[in-house]
């Protein structure tokens, strides 16, 4: 009877695509956290610059001059 059982759920289990969709909605979902951690580090980048800009526009409000556009290192290169 025990075997028997184990035959039934074998077959039941192959019957059904359950884990093929299980394994492409976790292939989905890495690819889809992969692409997030991206989108975030150019978030944070363009965070920080928008930070440093209002820092200008503060230093404006007080009457002190335009510093000009910081050069990019990578550009001098």
């Amino acid at each position: 009877m025990k075997k028997y059982l184990k035959r039934l759920w074998k077959a039941l289990w192959d019957s059904t695509d359950l884990d093929e969709k299980a394994a492409a909605a976790l292939k989905e979902a890495k690819a889809r956290i992969a692409e997030m951690k991206k989108e975030l580090a150019d978030v944070k980048k363009a965070a920080k610059n928008t930070v440093a800009q209002a820092k200008d526009v503060v230093d404006a409000a007080k009457g002190k001059k335009r510093r000009g556009k910081k050069p990019n290192k990578k550009q001098n290169k």
